[in-house]
């Protein structure tokens, strides 16, 4: 059911707000619903559907409960229930557009590792006769220089590199 709800608050500002009692005329066992100031029942509401009906008190003081000061309590609820729903689903949007970008983001790192990962690094890998030569026939460097190759061949490959060269 579709409740026009800015008509509903309409008619209830326009109506006496309340509160609403249900009273019974102990002779006839007939229902109406008054506001307890009036003075001569000027605000009486009398429906002859109240009259001879099984429910027709429940009726009466269901109408009496659900008065203008309720109805337009229940209307102002829903308007900041709306709000918060309207706040809460914000945040859902938001989370779903940081959860959307994180994925991307993951993945492309994925991507990345697995670029890095496949690579080969190519180290020659001299000989100290050969590491003279370049160096100018000094021994002692030759022989640190291969170390220092020999070392990062190892640490490249313990970092999960693959070492083509050799």
């Amino acid at each position: 059911m579709n409740i026009d709800k800015r008509a509903l608050r309409e008619v209830a500002e326009k109506a006496t707000k309340g509160p609403w009692k249900v009273f019974s005329d102990i002779d006839t066992k007939t229902f109406s619903i008054h506001t307890p100031r009036d003075k001569r029942c000027e605000n009486v509401i009398k429906w002859g559907g109240f009259d001879c009906q099984p429910n027709a008190e429940a009726n009466a003081e269901f109408i009496a409960a659900f008065n203008p000061k309720f109805a337009l309590a229940l209307l102002d609820e829903n308007i900041q229930l709306q709000r918060e729903k309207d706040a809460i689903e914000a945040v859902a949007l938001a989370l779903r557009d940081d959860m959307r970008q994180a994925r991307e983001q993951l993945a492309a790192a994925e991507r990345r590792i697995a670029e890095l990962e496949a690579r080969t690094v190519n180290l020659p890998k001299l000989s100290v006769g050969e590491a003279m030569h370049m160096s100018g026939f000094s021994r002692d460097y030759a022989e640190g220089w291969c170390a220092g190759n020999d070392n990062a061949i190892h640490e490249i490959r313990a970092a999960g590199i693959k070492v083509k060269g050799e």
